[in-house]
């Protein structure tokens, strides 16, 4: 069901205007918080140290980093789905999902930027990568691509957001001096003239445009960062639609789980409606079958030629020391969600929930497999090596800092939607308009 039309103005504004956290927002908050401060303790030993605090070694030199990287790239194309996409589409019901879904594209993208910095161990070398580039090295193309991405998701965010901060600059009792001020220096020259919205308009449409082509982009050449090494695992031709598909599908999956918790914690049932749920689950039950289609491409095709070095990197998939977690990521995160949303039961707020959850959880345990099992099954044989070198398990400083980079983007999505309305208010009244418009005049005030 569509937003009621009996929802007054003065009432849309009262009820997407930013609250502030009870107890449990508090609580959720200073966990977070902490979380964060064992990471950056980890990552300060990380730096006085060196990465020998870690496991990482000769063989295993990507670990559980790089798998934060891929999984922060990938959830962060959901802002392209949900913001672009529909809205190029004139998909009218996403409008309570854009901003939900840009800021989880922005948070993501930032810390993707991050653990790439902690995982090179010295971060004065990142200069190397403007001094020094060279073009014709995938990693400089990723370098581009993200800080692209990143740029034009950062706009898609902002410029939506101009004719809310005047309704706030408005309603200021509601906030603090400090947000106030923050309120007038990013909106003091919004004034909402028709000439203003056209502008604004015609910029969104753009970079609408603009950022599909880039986030295909960015998770393309991330994935050719892995199929440009000879390495089993990684030496495919399919990884460029493999990492699309998934992170379309993690994506999609983290979206609605925000849509469950903002829904219930900030009692937006009349915006965030069951018809939102029904209509994300068609999608992600679409996104999931697609996932799992080339999923079927990554495996079969390799198992049916079964060169010695795909053979070892398989079996220890499906069978051998990573074959818990390559079946976990597997049910949990594809087969099981499908299950549940394919029923029309399935596709209501909780269930739908449940589903999301499961969704990101194995989209991250899909992208350590993509990474460490590659790492232990190298062309040229492990001769003479230690025995630790044979297997790769995070060390106590990995897992802080990857659990605190993850703490880090739920902490920007919670402070943004304490500071600014997580649904869009002016975009919310104009369709509120535009529906009261279309009903007949004796239907419009019941």
């Amino acid at each position: 069901m569509e937003n009621s039309p009996s929802l007054t103005k003065d009432q849309i504004i009262q009820d997407l205007l930013p609250q502030k956290f009870g107890k449990l927002g508090m609580i959720w908050t200073y966990s977070l918080i902490f979380i964060c401060l064992i990471g950056a303790f980890a990552y300060y030993r990380q730096l006085s140290k060196g990465l020998v605090v870690t496991n990482m070694g000769d063989y295993v030199s990507w670990g559980i980093y790089i798998s934060n990287f891929v999984f922060f790239v990938a959830i962060s194309l959901v802002g392209s789905l949900i913001t672009a996409i529909f809205r190029l589409s004139n998909m009218k019901w996403a409008t309570p999902l854009t901003r939900i879904a840009e800021i989880i594209a922005v948070s993501a993208i930032v810390f993707a930027s991050l653990i790439i910095i902690i995982d090179m161990g010295r971060p004065d070398r990142m200069l190397n990568l403007f001094l020094h580039g060279r073009i014709q090295s995938p990693i400089m193309w990723d370098v581009i691509v993200i800080s692209t991405y990143f740029v034009i998701s950062l706009l898609l965010l902002y410029l939506p957001l101009l004719p809310d901060l005047k309704i706030m600059i408005k309603f200021k009792e509601r906030s603090s001096n400090i947000l106030n001020k923050l309120y007038l220096f990013q909106g003091s020259f919004w004034r909402g003239t028709a000439e203003q919205f056209k502008i604004s308009e015609r910029a969104i449409t753009i970079l609408c445009i603009t950022i599909i082509p880039v986030a295909f982009s960015i998770h393309t050449v991330t994935s050719w960062l892995f199929a440009t090494t000879y390495r089993p695992g990684w030496d495919s031709t399919n990884f460029g639609a493999y990492f699309i598909s998934g992170a379309f599908l993690v994506g999609a999956g983290g979206v609605v789980v925000a849509m469950f918790v903002f829904r219930k914690f900030y009692k937006l049932e009349k915006y965030i409606t069951e018809m939102h749920f029904e209509k994300m689950g068609r999608i992600v039950v679409m996104l999931s079958l697609l996932y799992l289609y080339f999923n079927i491409n990554e495996y079969l095709v390799p198992a049916f030629k079964m060169k010695s070095g795909e053979e070892a990197h398989l079996k220890g998939l499906f069978s051998g020391e990573f074959a818990l977690i390559f079946w976990f990521a597997i049910l949990i995160g594809m087969i099981i969600p499908i299950l549940i949303l394919v029923f029309k039961k399935g596709r209501k707020p909780l269930p739908m929930f449940i589903a999301g959850i499961m969704i990101v959880i194995g989209a991250w345990f899909k992208r350590y497999l993509i990474v460490t099992p590659t790492l232990l099954h190298p062309f040229l044989p492990m001769q003479d090596a230690p025995a630790e070198f044979h297997h790769y398990f995070p060390s106590w400083e990995e897992w802080a800092i990857a659990m605190g980079t993850l703490a880090g983007t739920l902490l920007v999505i919670t402070f943004f939607a304490r500071i600014y309305p997580i649904i869009p208010i002016q975009e919310t009244i104009t369709e509120q308009d535009e529906t009261c418009m279309s009903l007949p005049p004796t239907k419009r005030h019941e």
